[in-house]
């Protein structure tokens, strides 16, 4: 079930997107499953298709899914498999400024290895 905070400072399309790798992660859904389109997503949840369609392209330039012309977008992550070194590095590129962040305000290596370890357990309990 995907839920959008309009009022987050987090715009819709990265909500959607981020919720759509979590239900992955959590085994909601699958390799090979294939997403609502476009259309049909934006309608069940109240946003614009254009939100929608930047979510779907965003997935597919991580290798997340892979939109296929009339099957519409197909989940090709798996999580058994290793990341590529492409996708380590594009991850690295995402998680330095994070990190940056962390470090300014003055949280040590151990506070941040426990903040992720405590988001990777609860993505799995949610």
């Amino acid at each position: 079930m995907i839920i959008l905070d309009p009022e987050s400072s987090i715009p819709l399309y990265l909500q959607l997107q981020t919720q759509l790798i979590e239900s992955i992660v959590r085994g909601d859904l699958s390799t090979g499953d294939t997403l609502p389109s476009v259309r049909k997503l934006a309608a069940d949840l109240g946003i614009n298709m254009h939100t929608v369609n930047k979510s779907y392209h965003e997935l597919e330039s991580k290798e997340i899914i892979e939109i296929v012309h009339k099957k519409g977008a197909v989940i090709i992550a798996d999580k058994e498999t290793a990341a590529s070194k492409k996708q380590r590095e594009d991850i690295t590129v995402e998680l330095r400024p994070v990190v940056a962040e962390a470090l300014v305000h003055g949280m040590k290596k151990e506070e941040i290895q426990e903040l992720i370890s405590n988001i990777m357990l609860k993505m799995k309990e949610d």
